[in-house]
This record gives C-alpha cells, sequence and structure tokens, in this order.
C-alpha cells in the first residue's frame, strides 16, 4: 500500500494533514504548531516528494531517508513538518487495523495521570494560585506546573523578585500534597539556577524544567549536579545525536521531547527508547490543547519509561484562541486529575470539517 496524496489543512497556528494510499485509506495527522502555514508549505516541498509513492506502512524507513535526503536543511521546520507525514501514517494504520496507536507501540488505552500546566508569567502569584485552587477544586488536579524567570531572560526575570514571590505562595497554598513544577524556560544562568534550584528544593518542588538556555548542555549539567531535584529538558531539541549527547552526559533527570517538535511519533519513541536504556523517565513537552498533546497520552500509554504524568495546557481561547473548534468532540477531558487515552481506532479523534473548510487548503499528489 503506497502513499497516493498528501493534504494540508492550515492556519498559522495549527495544520493538520490527511495523507491518503492507493487503496483509498486514509490517516490524519498534524504538522506542529506555530506558523504551521509555513511548516505545511515544508511539507509540501521538502517531505511530500519523497514520501508519494512511498511504503504507506515503512514509516521508519521514511523519516531516516526524509532527513537524508534534505541533509542541507537540519533544522527544526523540515523536522515540524516530518511530524504531520509520521503522525498521519500512525493513524491511517491504526484504522486499517482497527486499533488504537497506542495499541500499535505495545501499549493499552487507560486512564493517565495529567499536571496542570500554567503557559503564564503575567500573573501575580496568588492570582495563579487561585487558579490552580479552583482547578484542583473541579478537575482533581493533584500536580501543577508554573513559571518562573522571564523566558531566555538572563537572569532577569518576568518582573523583579517574582520568581521568589511565587514559589512559597504555589505551596502554601495548594499545600504539601500538591506535586509542584516550574518551567524556566532557559531564563537563568548556571549560578542563578542553582540558587533557585536550593529554594525549589527547600518548597518540595520536584521538577526544575530547562533552567539554563537549552542549547547550552553543559549549563545544564551542572544544574543537574548541584541539585538533587530532578532537573528537566529536551522539549526544543529535534535532532537525535543532540540527544544521545544530553542522555550520554546524563545533562537531564528527565527527558521531554516534543512529538511535533521532534517530527513525529517514530522519531520520538526512538528518543524515549535512549531515557530508557538510560534508566531516564520521559515526560514528554505538550504545550497546548492541539493533537500534540493526543500524540502525547497514547505514547505515555505504552513506553515503559513514562514519567509521572501528562502535561496539559489550562489556557483557554484567551490565550490560545486558535484552540476553539478543532475537534468535533473533545479528546481531553479531565475526571479526578486524568485524561483518558481513546481506545478508537488511529488517534481516535475526528477533525471539525467545519474548521477544515475554513483552513488553507494545499495537495500533493503522486502522478
Amino acid at each position: 500500500m503506497n502513499i497516493k496524496r498528501i493534504e494540508t489543512f492550515c492556519s498559522r497556528y495549527v495544520g493538520f494533514v490527511r495523507v491518503t494510499a492507493d487503496d483509498g485509506s486514509h490517516g490524519w495527522g498534524q504538522v506542529s504548531t506555530y506558523h504551521s502555514d509555513i511548516t505545511s508549505l515544508v511539507l509540501h516541498r521538502q517531505v511530500a516528494p519523497h514520501a508519494l509513492g512511498a511504503n504507506a506502512f515503512d514509516i521508519d524507513h521514511l523519516m531516516d531517508t526524509i532527513p537524508e535526503r534534505e541533509h542541507k536543511f537540519p533544522g527544526s521546520y523540515l523536522r515540524r513538518a516530518m511530524a504531520g507525514l509520521d503522525t498521519a501514517l500512525w493513524d491511517l494504520r491504526g484504522r486499517l487495523e482497527e486499533k488504537s496507536v497506542c495499541e500499535l507501540i505495545g501499549g493499552k488505552p487507560r486512564a493517565i495521570r495529567a499536571y496542570a500546566s500554567s503557559m503564564k508569567r503575567d500573573i501575580t502569584p496568588e492570582q495563579e494560585a487561585d487558579r490552580f485552587l479552583k482547578l484542583r477544586d473541579a478537575y482533581g488536579f493533584d500536580a501543577f506546573k508554573f513559571r518562573v524567570a522571564a523566558e531566555c531572560g538572563r537572569d532577569v526575570d518576568h518582573w523583579p523578585g517574582r520568581t521568589e514571590a511565587i514559589v512559597p505562595v504555589i505551596r502554601k497554598a495548594l499545600g504539601d500534597d500538591a506535586s509542584l513544577l516550574v518551567d524556566g524556560n532557559s531564563g537563568f544562568s548556571p549560578d542563578r539556577a542553582i540558587e533557585v534550584g536550593h529554594m525549589l528544593q527547600d518548597n518540595g518542588v520536584s521538577h526544575f524544567e530547562e533552567p539554563c538556555p537549552y542549547w547550552e548542555i553543559e549549563q545544564t549539567k551542572q544544574v543537574t549536579d548541584a541539585l538533587s531535584i530532578d532537573v528537566t529538558g529536551g522539549e526544543q531539541d529535534c535532532d537525535l545525536a543532540t540527544w544521545r549527547h544530553m542522555i550520554d552526559r546524563r545533562a537531564v533527570d528527565i527527558i521531554q521531547p516534543d512529538v511535533c517538535y521532534l517530527g513525529g511519533l517514530t522519531r520520538t519513541l526512538r528518543v524515549a527508547k535512549m531515557g530508557a536504556d538510560a534508566g531516564l523517565p520521559c515526560t514528554p513537552h505538550c504545550a497546548n490543547l492541539s493533537m500534540v498533546t493526543l500524540f502525547t497520552m497514547h505514547l505515555l500509554g505504552a513506553i515503559p519509561n513514562a514519567g509521572k504524568y501528562l502535561e496539559f495546557s489550562i489556557e483557554g481561547a484567551d490565550y490560545y484562541p486558535w484552540q476553539d473548534g478543532l475537534y468535533v468532540r473533545s479528546p481531553f477531558d479531565i475526571v479526578d486529575g486524568k485524561a483518558t487515552i481513546p481506545d478508537a481506532p488511529g488517534w481516535g479523534v475526528e477533525i471539525n470539517p467545519e474548521w477544515l473548510e475554513r483552513a488553507d487548503h494545499q495537495m500533493s499528489e503522486a502522478a
């Protein structure tokens, strides 16, 4: 069964991919969010030519050969585009075999613990604590992540003293039983990150994400070596050689690949296995409610080194207006602090036809 047609339906922020085989069967996937219109063009220009006419079941081979054929373009956009092809092919296979993707990769659909993930820095500690309390009471969350530093902030906080203020406020509001995680978004130098890390340890925070500029792996390793708290990272990294180096150096305690940034499920499974072989848990990055969170749910249901929880964005239309109306029915219901992996074939979701009608459409087809 060969790939006959690749279509994209995109806005500036999100882009869905439909792959159709020569027997008429199809599957749905997604390129990475953000500048998805550009990524969709990359898919048609630099991914589709190597995939059309290829075996739709040989996903591993495609994920190996496309970067080789596009070796002049080793960066993020190619991988973000490859994710659209990869995830659509997994859905196609699941639909044909009448299995969820989770089952295809050796797992079982089930409920998995989620943590409530805040994306905001322009919010006071008290406002953030109030949001978390409401989410705890309404949905049963018992784990929460919030932001410290400023994004790529060079040791400058979003406003002076915010990092030191928010940590004890959140801990006091939620009590000792809540699991707390923080994200530095490449905001600190090693010395400052270590200073902050000791404060996090004193407040029972269990997870310190991307404390230093992510591209400076040795800086992150300095922080990891200096603290007892789990230091985590990897969301931005899309090169498998970089991943091998990061894991071999034990630069982090927990690996956090992003299925869409990295190039799809196939490549993320490889990174997860690298982590498993090194004894490192995998808690992937999935910071919005596009299909990336759905992909991550299926992944966590199958890998042996799945981390403690699924990242689950708590931001709605005020922060991500483009999330509205993507699906016929949302696959992201939270009950007792848990999300449930769909057991329907493929990814187990139906894209909203009305959204697709409004999207920019492009098609590449085999001759």
